[in-house]
């Protein structure tokens, strides 16, 4: 029985982590990226133990310590008042009750050491300048066409080419594009040299105010802090484009009136890029992430809002789960075993996708829901910011 044949849509975290995976179970993988080459973009990215533990099973765990931050606890602050509301101690903690600790990483940096072992395991072509815009099952096989001008054969597709995903339509019959979410998200990356000392910091911060809430965690092994500010703001610019050039001022005229400290932190920042938040429904079914000889991960299955720093996670945990499902298997066998994978992972993509809204709702809460969402923090604390569910698994 010869190893399969598999096709990877997209050179994201998604696509190569499951690259990476598939690699590691011995199938033959070409991966398809339509950018001409791989640069560095992004912000910051939160690692929970549950996603520490599945680039541990990649086996990428000494660079990812090269490039990563542990921040000691997550401390839960008024975005209107500055005064501490909750804490959750991480670090040995995290490591005591899950095994693995709780990470900040750069998204380049992840994506670099990713694409590295990629490459080094020799079992994975990867095409750049290449984006997939069609494909046709036929004879036991699935045939792609893309912006290459020419065609490729395997055994089976996986799309991990995003929100804005091309291959979905082979899998999901719904047509409609994500859905904008009136949510604006601003982000900033600063060297933490570049800051007076009491704006350094090795703690995830998060501040809470009506109808939006700021994010600041260190990266690159603690070298640099980044920021983020997450507001229901109307969108601009194209939604399709994740980092576009804003400024201090937009994001000003968005949440009014903050924290000194907060402020002060905001105005430290050298630059602000800005995106449009979108996402779609939770998934209701495995038919959602695979049929036939095709499969989703990542983005272009359940898009989530970012108020679970779990979107790059639950992409990571679906390129496990897939070679998982894929290992020992020959070509005859793919369909049968990518509907294993999405009965495997649909259920929980959906929980994290809920959960995610969810908690936007709470973080943005206003009046009376917001002064029981603090009561409840400062009484509750470390039990109600611990997501045993999401990181024990």
């Amino acid at each position: 029985m010869r190893a399969a044949h598999i096709l990877v849509a997209g050179g994201g975290i998604a696509g190569l982590a499951s690259a990476l995976a598939l690699a590691r179970r011995c199938h033959r993988i070409d991966l398809f990226e339509q950018a001409v080459a791989f640069g560095e973009v992004g912000a910051g990215i939160q690692l929970g133990p549950n996603v520490a533990r599945r680039l541990q099973m990649l086996g990428v765990w000494e660079p990812l310590m090269r490039i990563a931050a542990r921040p000691e606890a997550l401390v839960v602050r008024s975005a209107v008042r500055g005064g501490e509301i909750a804490r959750l101690p991480l670090g040995n903690a995290m490591l005591r009750s899950y095994g693995a600790p709780y990470l900040c990483a750069h998204r380049a940096d992840l994506h670099a050491l990713l694409l590295a072992a990629v490459r080094g395991t020799g079992a994975v072509t990867v095409n750049t300048g290449a984006r997939i815009t069609d494909a046709v099952a036929r004879a036991g096989a699935v045939c792609v066409a893309s912006t290459a001008t020419r065609a490729w054969e395997g055994d089976a597709l996986i799309g991990a080419d995003g929100l804005w995903s091309t291959v979905r339509a082979r899998v999901v019959e719904d047509a409609s594009p994500p859905r904008a979410t009136g949510h604006t998200a601003w982000r900033a990356l600063v060297a933490q040299s570049a800051l007076p000392a009491a704006l350094r910091s090795m703690q995830i911060s998060v501040w809470l105010g009506p109808r939006l809430h700021a994010v600041a965690y260190p990266v690159r092994r603690g070298e640099a802090l980044n920021v983020v500010v997450l507001a229901e703001a109307a969108p601009s610019g194209d939604a399709r484009d994740w980092d576009q050039a804003s400024s201090l001022a937009a994001l000003q005229a968005a949440t009014g009136h903050m924290d000194a400290g907060l402020q002060a932190l905001l105005e430290a920042m050298p630059a602000w890029r800005a995106w449009t938040l979108c996402d779609r429904t939770p998934l209701s079914g495995p038919d959602q992430m695979a049929g036939e000889r095709v499969a989703l991960v990542g983005d272009a299955a359940h898009p989530m809002l970012p108020y679970l720093a779990q979107g790059a996670g639950m992409a990571i945990e679906d390129g496990v789960a897939l070679a998982e499902a894929l290992d020992g298997c020959g070509a005859e066998e793919v369909p049968q075993r990518l509907a294993r994978y999405a009965q495997g992972r649909w259920e929980r993509n959906a929980q994290v996708q809920a959960r995610a809204r969810r908690n936007g709702e709470i973080f943005h809460a206003t009046g009376l829901v917001r002064v029981g969402r603090d009561a409840a923090l400062r009484v509750l604390g470390a039990r109600l910011l611990d997501v045993p569910w999401l990181y024990g698994a």
